[in-house]
């Protein structure tokens, strides 16, 4: 009963602030003055002043993306060029050479694409310096990029004046967002788990809290030690690991907040985040009620009660199920638990909420323009189904869109099976495989599958670097598995986005027309029941054969794997 009450109260606080914060961030993203403004103004427009930013030129979809992709790809290039030099970085007692150039690609390329996937641990691999103003420096922006996505598309879908081109300016949209959002949330955040334990400092352990809050608060979930928030000095207390949780799914939830308050009708948002959260606490109740249970090599050892391998004992059962669902249905993929360790019916919660697509809730602004792309397809699907003009608050749904939104929503689900059809078929994906049996497909499977949703997290087994030993002198990585999961995590991050603000781009110069006997609404709990149904039929099913594969088999055999 105690289990229960924690998720319970849990869903209810972080319920409970998406009005605040969503409101906030509609306040931000308008150009309304907030509470911050006095402090956080001046800097703002200083930085513009420095980066030569004209705030009153909107781009249109293209100009919009181009900036998206170029400042992405510079930070990309600057990033590697930390991590290729940390023998001449400042604090790095231990005296850590830089990783292979093929490992480096992979982080890299997780990193910028807010996934986060390490193949390293961060304690034997990386500087304090690599940490700070690497790594944590694109927690914030490749955050600030998914947030001012979703906010471009809000804006598209709300416009309502004839001969609008432009979708904002994404510089401004991009300061706004690290500023006014991410920043003071993240400050106050540290300032918490120091409390709790959090270790912070420049000398044995490094600059762990303020990473912390942020690898959260971002979806991001890249851990500062090789266990993430398993180790102490990542989540000290059961108050962290609640705070930890809330930070994961607090921006991804209210975001629907903002939508509604921007679009004009909160009741669009509240069904969408209706949706969310149904698809969200089915999870939470399968891999709770199935951790409840031992496994059958428990079983095998005369084992009964609940499964704890993996688990950290001073979370149990319930913090721990509630984590694996919090962690896989945003894009986070931060853990204080093992999920290979998860029962075999447990382990299928993290691959349905991967598949979902970052839908529910998603990263942060991933998963609301994720969300909104499968609104739209479900505005087409029903009115086809029911004989009524696809329109979606006034704006018809037609076939260019309907296109757009297809190949916006296959991307990531294509990666993710030519990835794992290339790693499991050839030889090539053998060397960082080391499980038999459906054990090892699925940790091949889940690998491709976290990366292109840029969650992160592991089946643990599925590996791309060899260290021998810490500091990065004699290892090497398997090259394979670097390079094809670099490019599947960036592809699949960057073409939807293209995709989405092409969307967008068609939404803002739609006519809007009223609403009329012939208009399905969209603000009904009947819409999110149809939203839900399409989120599952084409996010989760195009996984479905690949997952009987794996942990659906592992649930049906007593065989030990």
């Amino acid at each position: 009963m105690q289990g229960w009450l924690q998720i319970i109260v849990f869903c209810l606080v972080f319920t409970a602030c998406v009005p605040f914060l969503g409101g906030y961030m509609a306040r931000v993203f308008t150009g309304e003055r907030v509470f911050l403004a006095p402090v956080v103004g001046p800097l703002e427009r200083l930085l513009y002043r420095v980066l030569r930013v004209d705030t009153g030129v909107s781009q249109g979809w293209k100009s919009y993306a181009g900036s998206l992709l170029v400042f992405s790809g510079t930070f990309w290039l600057f990033l590697y060029l930390i991590l290729r030099t940390q023998t001449l970085h400042p604090w790095n007692r231990q005296d850590f050479h830089s990783a292979p150039w093929d490992v480096t690609f992979n982080t890299v390329s997780s990193f910028i694409t807010n996934t986060n996937w390490q193949f390293y641990g961060g304690e034997t691999t990386m500087t304090f310096f690599s940490q700070m103003a690497g790594l944590a420096v694109q927690n914030f922006v490749s955050a600030a990029v998914g947030i001012v996505v979703a906010i471009a598309l809000i804006r598209a879908i709300a416009n309502r004046r004839q001969g609008a081109t432009g979708l904002g300016n994404f510089w401004q949209d991009l300061t706004r967002a690290l500023l006014y959002v991410l920043l003071p949330i993240s400050i106050a955040g540290t300032i918490v788990l120091v409390t709790q334990g959090v270790v912070q400092d420049l000398g044995h352990w490094g600059p762990v809290a303020s990473q912390e809050i942020i690898k959260e608060l971002g979806t991001n979930g890249g851990g500062f030690f090789n266990v993430n928030s398993a180790f102490p000095f990542e989540n000290g207390s059961g108050l962290s690991n609640f705070v930890e949780m809330l930070a994961i799914i607090v921006i991804p939830a209210s975001l629907t907040f903002t939508y509604g308050r921007m679009v004009g009708s909160r009741r669009q948002g509240w069904t969408i985040f209706g949706a969310m959260f149904t698809l969200f606490a089915v999870s939470v109740v399968v891999v709770y009620l199935a951790e409840m249970h031992a496994t059958a090599a428990q079983h095998a050892a005369g084992l009964t009660g609940a499964n704890l391998e993996g688990k950290e004992l001073r979370f149990g059962t319930p913090g721990s199920a509630l984590w694996t669902a919090v962690t896989t249905v945003t894009s986070c993929g931060a853990v204080n638990a093992a999920f290979q360790s998860l029962t075999a019916v447990g382990s299928i919660v993290p691959f349905a909420n991967l598949a979902y697509g970052e839908s529910a809730f998603g990263g942060v602004g991933t998963g609301l323009y994720t969300m909104l792309l499968y609104v739209l397809l479900a505005v087409f699907i029903g009115g086809l189904m029911v004989g009524r003009t696809p329109e979606y608050l006034g704006k018809k749904i037609e076939a260019r869109e309907v296109k757009l939104v297809i190949l916006g929503l296959l991307v990531t689900p294509l990666t993710v099976l030519l990835a794992t059809a290339l790693a499991t078929g050839t030889k090539y994906g053998a060397p960082s495989v080391f499980a038999e049996g459906p054990q090892g497909f699925s940790e091949s499977l889940y690998a491709y599958l976290s990366q292109a949703n840029n969650n992160g997290s592991a089946f643990a087994g599925y590996t791309g670097f060899y260290q021998p030993n810490a500091g990065n002198l004699g290892s090497h990585g398997i090259t394979f598995a670097d390079l094809v999961g670099g490019m599947s995590m960036m592809v699949a991050r960057f073409t939807p986005i293209v995709f989405t603000l092409a969307v967008a781009g068609v939404m803002l110069k739609k006519r809007v027309a009223p609403a009329g006997l012939g208009t399905m609404r969209t603000d009904t709990p009947t819409f999110g029941g149809l939203l839900v149904g399409t989120v599952v039929l084409i996010g989760a099913l195009t996984f479905f054969p690949a997952i009987l594969l794996g942990p659906a088999v592992q649930s049906l055999t007593s065989h030990l794997f």
